[in-house]
């Protein structure tokens, strides 16, 4: 009853967005997709216990070509340890995920979103966009677009995330 009336008071301010809660909110539960990959559906509820590193790219984006080799080796360097790197494309045309994954390979999970319905649940502006997932499944953090010397922090955000010591 106290969140129905909680519901009204909100919907009756027009506060509906501000009093709820938005999808990829820093703490909250990163929200659940599921969606055609390489060889199988890739689910995020999968990785329930892993640290996952969930990247929204596209092969038009001049940065995600850039963040592709990092992201090959943060799988490498950390996959034993519980990271889990997952990739979803965002093109329209599959042959174009294809061109780029075959000029630009991906040693971690990637997954296709032709319709663009998982980026708006996590409501992403850019591409590149990172969203960090602990093993509870909640969002530890965010962040657009992908420069060389951002690196270094986004490894710390991973090991921290792992629980590893520097």
């Amino acid at each position: 009853m106290k969140h129905l009336t909680t519901s009204i008071l909100c919907a009756a301010l027009g506060l509906f967005t501000a009093c709820s809660v938005s999808a990829a909110d820093i703490g909250q539960a990163a929200p659940d997709f599921e969606l055609p990959g390489r060889t199988s559906a890739v689910k995020l509820s999968d990785y329930k216990g892993k640290t996952v590193y969930l990247d929204f790219w596209a092969s038009w984006c001049g940065p995600c070509k850039q963040s592709f080799p990092w992201m090959n080796d943060m799988q490498a360097r950390y996959g034993a340890k519980g990271l889990r790197v997952v990739g979803v494309n965002l093109d329209q045309k599959s042959d174009d995920a294809k061109a780029f994954l075959t000029d630009t390979p991906a040693s971690f999970d990637v997954a296709f979103d032709q319709s663009g319905k998982v980026p708006k649940t996590y409501a992403i502006k850019g591409m590149p966009t990172s969203v960090l997932i602990g093993p509870d499944g909640k969002v530890i953090s965010m962040h657009s677009g992908f420069k060389p010397e951002q690196k270094a922090e986004l490894e710390k955000q991973i090991k921290q995330a792992l629980n590893l010591k520097d």
